[in-house]
């Protein structure tokens, strides 16, 4: 093996002009295919194709359209049915309307009336406000009186006592899933700021439409200011240690050309950017400098002793070269298990992270190595960083601890450990749509103002199989649909249900002269004598439009419901299903539950966004626990491969481990939810962790065959020679993970503190911990490990 390392270190310099053509041209290539990069708009695929949630929730969508496809306008303005007022909302609504992308509004200016036609026995409806541009008061006072005796809309647009109204704009179904979705709500809550600014009115804005728009909105800002932070924190600290502006420079072309490569690697696989791969680019600057960082400080040692540059940088390429692989494999590994979990979000964040470190890791062995050898030899002041006094000190400190307190050292970990495990046991596994917002931006303000007065906007869907064409409109599902809105209507979290029951109710008061008490389902009787209308259903202005199939087999009842978070959500799922189960198989005749195989049975599943959003969450968080225990697996058998000795894999998995378990801990003590975004922490910095102890055993190995055999005197100078640059290395990861703190999603945030702080855990156990456990082997049990590796 170091035979091939060698030989690598010579081709290196020995084809470097060759070498530095190819990658130039590969180059360009690269930053063309990038520059084709695409940001995805749909909502992201977690579960899998093959799930039955997801087959039944593309279906539906299928059928009814996008149930996520409306945004609200909420207003809070006692004064509405003042001539002033009125108009000036009625003015936002003309202008809204007027937009490109929206399928259908809703809102107190267009709201439509139905009355009977007795003469051609048909349902007919016209505007209850006749939408002049000037309304007058006996105008306004008729509509109040009017909608006052309409129970359909009343907790729907607006609230009992009127104070508080509600505008829907549907979006049509091109605009929800491209980027004019973007711009369409952009421009609405623009003129919506001119309502406000002309009317000193407060508007709440909500709705999926609008929460996925600011969510877009505001992570591809996140993006590129994270792509800055890291380059610019990762740029000052290289600078810090090596006082180098070449260093500098060009470690961050071989940084550039990574992000490129990351960015063309999306394209050529045909992904488009998600919020997820999104973060790619920074993690590759901050993952991609401590390669930089290794190979720079070995030339330079080696450099210091020999005075030869090209050999020296020939070794640095062969001896850095082998450990800087196997390090990047466990770091590849750490993200491409992400690649197994049957989630499209995920496999493509695994796919491109997991190609692109390798990728950035042979950057480095090739430029850096090349890049040095045009240039001067290092002079003394470029060796200087050797020489650091805190450096020094905290690694003489780290020396005195692993040679004289070892028990002590055992005794904290220990201590840590239990502790640790207590956190652990608090943790809860619990997401919110809106969760990662902190309590005052207005996207989850706006949604709690919704909530409050109309209790959500998250939909929740029953989609109902009359397995014949026609049944879907007889009187026992109506009687169903009846008995399920009532279930559904014992959980305080849901709006009341829109269904065919909602539209034949309205028509039975119509029918009986308006009186609100008569918005009811009518009997067998009265139900009958509505048929002598049935030309309405084509008349009534789309009333059913949305609710039924055209063969009138499906249909469908739609709640809304407020962000109660995945966990109530699935119990609630849990409590209904088998409720609406028994309702629509029982048979209405003999009150018996007929088997599902029966075709006198209706099939009724619960589907909808918020439902979806439950599911796509427990199965992410169940994956993304089992892709953490795959990465430890196939790191641990990696480190066999390599050791082969089970002290060894045990020795070199434990400093991995141990910070893993104390920020499980801390997540647990800081009530930090499990979920997707704070689950990715574990796989990625266990990875990355176990770079640190590939750096020291292979470090430790030279040394200790250097210093015949002598165990101490290895530990000691591995600490002092490896350590300069596992703390630099430390403290790149560190800071370039910290930036995501400046993230304004509590999630990121979260993992940005979190990534930090187990990765300087993991190099203080790897200082501290692992040359303990090698102090504590005894010659024989050395020996024979060395031997293997």
């Amino acid at each position: 093996m170091n035979k091939t390392w060698n030989w690598i270190g010579v081709q290196i310099l020995k084809f470097k002009i060759a070498i530095l053509a190819t990658l130039f041209l590969a180059t360009i290539w690269l930053a063309y295919t990038a520059s084709q990069i695409q940001l995805s708009y749909e909502l992201a695929k977690i579960l899998p194709q093959s799930n039955e949630q997801f087959q039944l929730y593309e279906s539906f969508k299928k059928k009814y359209g996008e149930d996520g496809n409306v945004m609200v306008i909420g207003l809070e303005n006692p004064n509405l049915f003042k001539p002033a007022e009125f108009d000036a909302w009625n003015s936002l609504f003309t202008e809204i309307k007027k937009e490109a992308g929206i399928k259908s509004m809703l809102a107190l200016p267009n709201l439509p009336e139905v009355y009977l036609d007795t003469t051609r026995k048909i349902f007919k409806t016209r505007p209850l406000y006749a939408g002049s541009a000037n309304s007058s008061q006996a105008e306004l006072d008729s509509v109040k009186s009017k909608i006052n005796k309409l129970p359909i809309y009343r907790n729907f647009l607006f609230t009992e006592d009127l104070r508080v109204h509600l505008m829907l704009i549907t979006l049509d179904q091109k605009t929800i899933n491209n980027k004019n979705r973007i711009s369409l709500v952009k421009k609405i809550k623009s003129l919506g700021e001119n309502y406000s600014a002309k009317t000193k009115n407060q508007l709440y804005y909500s709705g999926m439409p609008f929460i996925r728009t600011e969510y877009t909105s505001q992570v591809t800002n996140e993006l590129v200011l994270f792509l800055l932070l890291a380059i610019a924190v990762t740029s000052l600290i290289l600078y810090y240690f090596f006082r180098s502006l070449k260093v500098v420079f060009f470690a961050l072309i071989v940084i550039l050309i990574g992000i490129i490569a990351s960015l063309a690697t999306i394209v050529l696989f045909g992904f488009k950017i998600t919020l997820l791969s999104g973060l790619i680019p920074p993690l590759i600057v901050v993952i991609g400098v401590p390669n930089v960082i290794f190979l720079l400080n070995k030339y330079h040692e080696t450099y210091a002793e020999t005075n030869n540059k090209e050999a020296s940088l020939q070794t640095s390429a062969a001896t850095v070269g082998r450990t800087l692989f196997l390090a990047n494999i466990t770091t590849s590994i750490g993200f491409g298990v992400f690649a197994f979990t049957g989630s499209a979000l995920l496999v493509e964040f695994g796919v491109v992270a997991s190609l692109n470190v390798m990728f950035t890791f042979l950057l480095s062995l090739l430029l850096i190595p090349i890049f040095f050898s045009y240039l001067a030899p290092p002079k003394p002041k470029d060796l200087a960083h050797f020489e650091s006094k805190r450096i020094n000190k905290f690694l003489t400190r780290v020396e005195f601890w692993v040679f004289q307190r070892r028990k002590i050292i055992y005794s904290i970990i220990g201590v840590l450990l239990v502790i640790s495990m207590y956190g652990l046991s608090k943790i809860e596994a619990v997401g919110y749509i809106v969760d990662d917002l902190p309590r005052e931006n207005a996207i989850y303000t706006d949604l709690k103002f919704i909530e409050k007065h109309f209790k959500g906007v998250m939909p929740f869907e029953i989609s109902i199989d009359a397995h014949e064409s026609g049944r879907a409109l007889s009187p026992e599902i109506l009687s169903k649909i009846k008995r399920t809105e009532k279930v559904v209507g014992q959980h305080p979290e849901f709006t009341q249900g829109l269904s065919l029951l909602t539209a034949t109710k309205y028509l039975y008061q119509v029918y009986r002269g308006g009186d609100p008490k008569y918005f009811t389902l009518p009997g067998i009787d009265e139900l009958s004598k509505l048929k002598d209308f049935q030309g309405s259903l084509a008349g009534k202005q789309n009333m059913f439009a949305g609710f039924l199939d055209q063969d009138k087999r499906f249909t469908r009842i739609s709640f809304q419901m407020a962000d109660v978070g995945t966990v109530k959500t699935q119990k609630i799922y849990d409590a209904l299903q088998p409720k609406i189960d028994s309702i629509f198989r029982t048979d209405s005749e003999s009150g018996e539950i007929l088997p599902a195989s029966d075709s006198r049975v209706y099939d009724a599943k619960i589907t909808g966004n918020s439902v979806i959003y439950a599911f796509q969450t427990a199965y992410l968080q169940t994956n993304l626990i089992e892709s953490t225990i795959t990465a430890i697996i196939l790191i641990c058998i990696l480190m066999a491969l390599l050791f082969r000795s089970w002290k060894m894999v045990v020795i070199s998995t434990v400093p991995s481990l141990i910070p893993l378990i104390i920020t499980a801990g801390l997540m647990g003590f800081f009530h930090i939810a499990l979920k997707p975004s704070t689950i990715l922490i574990f796989s990625i910095a266990f990875g990355i962790s176990s770079d640190g102890t590939i750096y020291f055993l292979t470090r430790y190995k030279e040394e200790w065959l250097k210093n015949s055999n002598n165990v101490a005197k290895a530990v000691q100078i591995t600490i002092q020679k490896t350590g300069v640059s596992m703390f630099y290395t430390a403290m790149i990861l560190f800071f370039g993970f910290f930036i995501f703190t400046a993230s304004t999603f509590k999630g990121t945030q979260a993992l940005g503190i979190l990534v930090s702080i187990t990765l300087l855990m993991a190099m203080i156990c790897n200082l501290i911990l692992l040359p303990a456990f090698l102090m504590g082997m005894n010659k024989k049990e050395t020996k024979a490990i060395i031997d293997e590796i």
